[in-house]
């Protein structure tokens, strides 16, 4: 399976695998040609592609510019994220009732474990977008319902999963060198903190919005802060170990996803403190969002740049893996974290910003989305180690060493 993962590493004494696509014996192997094994080398990075749709209807939804048709675009775009999400929760069941092997094995790879961030943000990804754009489809009672359920379900598990990877990271895992992929299990509380506020103007005044709001400001701080400690360690390891390998260059976009979904969040926390909190901490959610915000989008346009120039270096021979999708999510918050500072600025830099990141982001994917979907069709995605095509390799192979 091409998968968007880090360089495999070296085996911890507790672990029993550290490759997600080894061949390990199964108790009850299910027949070749069932559904169940096919998903045998289902990881969960494949939920970044139910994210990477999702935030396409999201930050659409929310484009500070008129243009006919598009949020109709954007409903359908979520309806899409909506099924994906539900046939790749089934399919990742399947995976877990017929190959637990593999599934431990997932979690004890350092490569694979930090993905498990994934399935919470997808699950607020869609929850998001019921409220955002499904509510023109549904209706909000089911909006609000749907929206209820993934958004208790992807926080719980994007904290599990903020304490659980880092403590396996420390515990299990042997690693050599710092990844990108590591910000995933963290920054998935922010994205809570990001899509909390949708639902707090739904709850009864007083201490119930009080408490959630306030419970996504804490989520805000939990990874802003657990991000600029792995920050730090990713472009050290960029600088004294050169570029990461080819297939993995596109995972230094996932760096753009604290940074715009913490900027996206700082500006929700404005729209709906007035009225839930005391005057002088609503006055001052508004001023944080502009004064947090800006550096920060600053930041993220640097880091756009960077990764950016690392990926047309890389280009001749990066050919498709799932890492493609780091293309897309990360690129979203970005544009509604530019949204957001456009409302609060009224800068028309601010809009055209988001319009720009837009195209990008949609052109990113429908590459991934082309892609993806070729490499199902011919089986090439699901394949394990060993089976799949030169242009869809098995996994990464480990590189430290600058590439010319």
């Amino acid at each position: 399976m091409a998968s968007l993962a880090a360089p495999r590493t070296a085996p911890g004494p507790h672990s029993r695998a550290t490759t997600p696509g080894a061949h390990t014996a199964s108790p009850a192997m299910p027949p070749a040609t069932s559904p169940a094994r096919s998903v045998r080398h289902l990881g969960p990075n494949w939920y970044a592609s139910v994210m990477g749709t999702a935030i396409i209807a999201n930050a659409g939804a929310a484009l500070p510019v008129d243009v006919p048709g598009l949020r109709t675009v954007c409903a359908a775009i979520w309806a899409l994220s909506l099924a994906m999400l539900l046939v790749l929760v089934s399919a990742r069941t399947l995976h877990w009732i017929h190959h637990r092997d593999q599934a431990r094995a997932h979690l004890m790879d350092p490569a694979m474990a930090p993905f498990y961030g994934c399935l919470s943000m997808a699950l607020l990804a869609v929850g998001g977008g019921a409220m955002i754009v499904g509510r023109d489809w549904i209706g909000l009672p089911a909006a609000l319902a749907l929206d209820t359920v993934l958004f208790t379900a992807g926080t719980a598990i994007g904290l599990a999963a903020a304490v659980a990877v880092p403590y396996l990271m420390v515990v299990h895992h042997r690693i050599e060198s710092a990844s990108p992929v590591w910000l995933l299990p963290v920054v998935a509380p922010m994205v809570s903190a990001a899509l909390g506020p949708l639902l707090v103007p739904h709850l009864p005044a007083g201490q119930a919005q009080q408490t959630l709001l306030v419970a996504c400001y804490a989520m805000f701080g939990l990874s802003l802060l657990a991000t600029l400690v792995m920050l730090p360690l990713v472009f050290g390891r960029l600088v004294t170990g050169g570029p990461l390998p080819l297939a993995l260059t596109p995972t230094l976009f996932l760096v753009l996803g604290p940074l715009g979904q913490s900027t996206t969040a700082a500006n929700k926390f404005a729209d709906v403190a007035p009225g839930v909190l005391p005057a002088p901490y609503a006055h001052g959610f508004a001023a944080f969002a502009v004064l947090y915000g800006v550096p920060v989008m600053g930041f993220a346009l640097l880091w756009l740049a960077l990764a950016g120039a690392m990926v047309l270096r890389a280009r001749r021979g990066m050919g498709f893996a799932m890492t493609f999708w780091a293309f897309t999510f990360p690129v979203g918050t970005c544009v509604t974290g530019a949204e957001g500072l456009a409302a609060h600025t009224d800068l028309a830099a601010f809009r055209w910003l988001a319009v720009g990141l837009y195209v990008f982001l949609v052109a990113a994917w429908l590459v991934a989305g082309f892609h993806t979907v070729r490499g199902l069709l011919s089986g090439a995605l699901l394949a394990g180690p060993g089976s799949a095509p030169t242009t869809a390799p098995a996994a990464p192979r480990p590189a430290t060493a600058r590439t010319r």
